[in-house]
């Protein structure tokens, strides 16, 4: 049986090879697999979700705290809503990093479970304020479109 560092180790390199397994020469930025199968519309952000909740998963077997979990399928669900628009969405990926994010969460639960739970509490408020944005946002656009095809009728 593995330990609970060798776990998030594994857990980490799977991560590494997602988000950031490229360094880009001159330039302090990496790109992974998740941006560049995303560009295959439906099936990579399919595949980015599935190792994203991968990740979860296995925060979840090493106990960490549901504040924790939560922030962590914050996460995924930013990547997959924003991820899911073509192009733009891409691009956010390149930048957003969902899965480097959640190994990180996972590490400081593992070192520090009561200190990891304090800070994700925090964020998931700032999660939950900005999916609320989000929403505004796709009902201003949706008002606006309908607006937009009844003028034209």
């Amino acid at each position: 049986m593995r330990t609970a560092e060798q776990q998030v180790a594994r857990t980490r390199r799977l991560a590494q090879v997602w988000d950031a397994a490229l360094r880009i020469p001159g330039t302090p930025f990496a790109i992974g697999l998740d941006p560049l199968l995303g560009l295959v519309p439906g099936v990579g952000d399919a595949l980015g979700a599935g190792l994203a909740l991968w990740i979860v998963l296995q925060a979840a077997r090493l106990g960490a705290s549901a504040s924790t979990l939560l922030q962590m399928l914050g996460n995924v669900a930013i990547d997959a809503l924003i991820g899911a628009i073509p192009v733009a969405g891409d691009v956010f990926d390149f930048a957003w990093k969902a899965n480097l994010r959640n190994v990180a969460l996972l590490e400081r639960h593992v070192a520090d479970p009561t200190a990891a739970r304090r800070a994700s509490i925090l964020w998931l408020t700032a999660i939950g304020g900005t999916l609320v944005l989000l929403l505004a946002g796709v009902i201003v656009l949706g008002v606006m479109a309908l607006r937009a095809v009844l003028r034209i009728l």
